[in-house]
């Protein structure tokens, strides 16, 4: 009675062995991809965290530069600006890990917390009552008057340039996981798992348990196992070519790193251009927001001094080339992995799996 492992010869298996010989051919080829796909997903997964690690790095080296920026040179609303610098680089790094945000909300978010700041602690420093409503009002003149000239749309065009293949990077290697964990659970169909069982356990139902297949005999088996897995062939290589895209545009003249290390510069240079406008600005916000409370004598614009640096250039040049070598090694192993899905059947029929060295092997039907 049996069905898969009919032959002339008396045997020793029976219907209940070759539908074990079925459940095993199916956990030893999941097993078998598993093992395939070990060494590529473990690649990715290193290369996620440790471009993660990196981004982290350089956002947080960013932000402390900027947060020194105001403890430096913009001290009387250094207290106040922390938790809006804050939120920016939060909104950056949500931003980069793929979150539904842009960078233009999370730029001009934070020169709408910053004008009541610079407005108040600098251009008019006299002011006593900040209340809630006075504070609205001038986030919501920001957005018409355009306090920080230029600086605040230049921004948002920098960073958006180098996020986004940064955004995209990180998104990418997320569906390479994704697609790898796919196939290693890709269902075998009936046909293909009688092939196998054809292919790997019937020689035993006549005794030969140490005849291995012949080489092109496993080769059709797995292609034909195999096919809807190889398909990914043409895909996966366009998923390649695109990583190498994706990583060349970071390394291309609008990088992260430059982008990211360059963010105080722009804030100091639109703040600097609020206070050059100050009498102007001052004349709009009292027609739009009413006249605050002032001290009396009220205290002259303070007369800073703009910061031309700030320290730690050190660890910005260790992040910077940390993350360029992550990502040539990176880009590098994944070239070499283009031909994964074409290779598959290849790879499962290399081993021991097959008989290579040995002129007697088994073809499905008998020995040859």
């Amino acid at each position: 009675d049996l069905q898969i492992c009919q032959h002339r010869a008396p045997t020793c298996c029976t219907k209940k062995m070759e539908e074990s010989y079925q459940a095993a051919v199916r956990r030893e080829r999941t097993q078998s991809i598993q093992a395939l796909n070990f060494e590529l997903k473990y690649m990715i997964v290193g290369h996620i965290t440790a471009f993660q690690e990196a981004f982290e790095s350089l956002l947080r080296f960013a932000e402390n530069r900027t947060s020194s920026l105001f403890e430096t040179a913009y001290r009387p609303m250094a207290k106040e600006a922390a938790e809006p610098v804050k939120e920016l680089f939060t909104d950056i790094s949500l931003y980069i890990l793929g979150a539904e945000t842009t960078v233009e909300s999370a730029v001009l978010r934070f020169f709408d917390s910053l004008f009541p700041l610079v407005y108040s602690r600098l251009i008019n420093p006299g002011i006593t009552d900040l209340s809630e409503d006075y504070t609205e009002c001038l986030r919501l003149t920001r957005q018409d008057i355009n306090p920080f000239g230029h600086y605040s749309k230049n921004l948002v065009a920098e960073l958006s340039k180098s996020l986004w293949a940064s955004r995209m990077l990180s998104q990418a290697l997320s569906l390479g996981i994704e697609v790898i964990n796919t196939t290693e659970h890709a269902a075998l169909s009936r046909e293909c798992s009688r092939a196998l069982v054809k292919m790997q356990y019937c020689p035993h139902c006549q005794g030969l348990t140490l005849i291995r297949p012949c080489v092109g005999y496993c080769l059709n088996v797995m292609r034909g196992c195999l096919a809807s897995v190889s398909e990914l062939d043409a895909q996966w290589r366009e998923f390649i070519s695109t990583l190498e895209y994706l990583a060349n545009e970071m390394a291309a003249s609008h990088e992260l790193e430059a982008a990211l290390s360059g963010i105080w510069s722009s804030i100091n240079e639109a703040i600097l251009h609020a206070q050059l406008n100050g009498p102007q600005l001052s004349a709009t916000v009292d027609k739009v927001c009413g006249q605050p409370k002032q001290q009396e004598g009220n205290l002259s614009s303070a007369n800073i001094v703009p910061v031309k640096e700030v320290t730690g250039t050190q660890t910005f040049v260790m992040a910077h080339t940390s993350l360029n070598n992550k990502r040539r090694e990176f880009i590098s192993y994944m070239k070499r992995s283009r031909t994964f899905y074409a290779s598959i059947a290849e790879r499962l029929c290399d081993g021991d799996l097959v008989m290579r060295d040995s002129s007697t092997c088994w073809n499905g039907e008998d020995v040859v």
